[in-house]
């Protein structure tokens, strides 16, 4: 009880008053480099739509000042990566990043900057301790709390010291309290998901005790990542039954229709509300197993959705991957082969079945541990073309890499448009591998190219 007690104590940060950040400037300047860049482009998001896209000039920089701008979360998304960070009125703010290091070096300074770099320190501590936590899962339930209870105080401790040396304003404070409250919240939830199903009713009120303290419909926070995953992981455990197991029933349409559920019964905020509903269809519909129960739960994620923007994402989404379905024919895109030559998808399938299969120039262990499946495939099996395409369009840096591991360059494409491609061909995991026939059918499209399973399909139709 005392450590819950802690807890409480520690969150109530949240509704301390707040001091108002005085700024002398009007609007928002945003610029910012990115070095060693994956493509060309740079997107700023406010909330789920596109703000701004951003051509680098030749020095890599891109900026805008923005005489009038809503405060809030925002998106930065250089593909593959992306990152949440704060604007507001007033600020003036300069971000350098290294891309193949995306998190590790993002840097911001100018005026603003502190609050942004404050949120970066966090998750970056926060992912090392996750790393940590992975491993005390099976610890008692005081053993844990008293765990998270002390990452929690340390930083609580770092957000006053950070908080002494700011001026922030409301909403600076509370989306800076949020980033080291929430996570380690959506913490203690998994928990509950993994060992609580035995729990007595006096022992599950009181690890939950902490739940009346937290708000379940702050649309400022609804789209910042460790807020919103915290309210996912909520709802997780409101549609459980008692005595289920989360990890046999977590990808079930059933399931997914009793998250909905629980979402219009415990959470308020129209803006938060259509927001998680959304991110529970999507996970629902790229469950492709469950492609047969889909229309079922499209009814009923109608009745709670009100946005019709995110209704008609999630139904393009179901009909891309229905596109997808075994003996259609693969949808067209252009690619980029080595010689920058821009050619049609179509020309992969040609005379041979085609396993195709993805890989970024951001993450080159990945590519590495492909080019040796492919090697070995290869052998086993020579009736079968493996094609590697890379979700950046290619540089000189992926000649010299492609050389050094002499990989076949004929074999080696590259998406010309990431967002086009993407859509035409569902492509949301890098692990995904589609197989397609001579005449250019889907005979797979959904394969996961790292699967120890995947050869199984290999098998059957070589």
């Amino acid at each position: 009880m005392i450590k819950k007690i802690l807890f409480v104590f520690l969150c109530l940060g949240l509704i301390q008053s707040c001091r108002t950040e005085k700024k002398s400037l009007k609007g928002v300047f945003f610029g910012g480099q990115i070095i060693n860049p994956s493509s060309k482009k740079v997107t700023l998001y406010q909330g789920n739509k596109s703000l701004d896209v951003f051509e680098l000039d030749e020095n890599l920089r891109f900026k805008k000042s923005y005489d009038s701008l809503n405060s809030g979360i925002f998106k930065l998304e250089h593909l593959p990566e992306f990152q949440s960070l704060l604007l507001e009125e007033g600020d003036s703010i300069w971000v350098r990043i290294n891309a193949p290091t995306f998190d590790e070096s993002i840097v911001y300074s100018g005026s603003g900057a502190s609050k942004n770099n404050f949120l970066m320190e966090l998750l970056l501590k926060q992912e090392k301790e996750n790393d940590y936590l992975s491993s005390k899962y099976s610890s008692s339930r005081k053993i844990f709390s008293q765990l998270l209870d002390s990452m929690l105080l340390e930083k609580k401790n770092l957000w006053i010291k950070m908080d002494s040396l700011n001026d922030l304003s409301p909403i600076a404070q509370k989306v800076t309290q949020a980033a080291y409250i929430y996570p380690y919240a959506t913490i203690r939830e998994r928990y509950a998901l993994l060992r609580g199903s035995q729990w007595t009713t006096e022992e599950d009120s009181l690890y939950f005790s902490f739940q009346k303290y937290l708000n379940y419909g702050d649309n400022d926070l609804a789209f910042f990542n460790p807020y919103v995953n915290y309210v996912l992981n909520f709802i997780n455990k409101k549609a459980l039954k008692p005595g289920a197991s989360y990890f046999q029933i977590k990808q079930t349409t059933d399931f997914n229709i009793k998250r909905l559920e629980a979402l219009d019964k415990n959470i308020k905020g129209t803006l938060l509300r259509n927001n998680l509903a959304r991110a529970i269809a999507f996970e629902e519909i790229l469950t492709f197993e469950n492609h047969g129960q889909h229309e079922r739960f499209l009814q009923f994620y109608a009745t709670i959705n009100t946005s019709p923007v995110y209704l008609a994402e999630v139904l393009n989404l179901h009909n891309d991957i229905s596109s997808l379905e075994p003996s259609n024919l693969l949808p067209k895109i252009l690619l980029q082969n080595s010689e920058r030559d821009t050619i049609n998808s179509n020309f992969l399938t040609k005379d041979k079945t085609t396993v195709i299969y993805f890989w970024s120039q951001t993450q080159m262990n990945h590519y590495r541990n492909s080019i040796e499946r492919v090697n070995r495939f290869q052998k086993k099996y020579p009736n079968i073309r493996f094609v590697g395409i890379c979700i950046q369009p290619f540089n000189t840096m992926v000649d010299e890499i492609q050389k050094i591991m002499e990989v076949d360059k004929k074999n080696q494409f590259a998406l010309i448009d990431f967002e086009t491609a993407s859509k035409a061909w569902v492509l949301t995991l890098l692990n995904k591998a589609m197989i397609i026939n001579p005449q250019g059918r889907v005979i797979e499209g959904f394969g996961n190219f790292s699967d120890t399973n995947f050869e199984i399909l290999l098998k059957k139709i070589d």
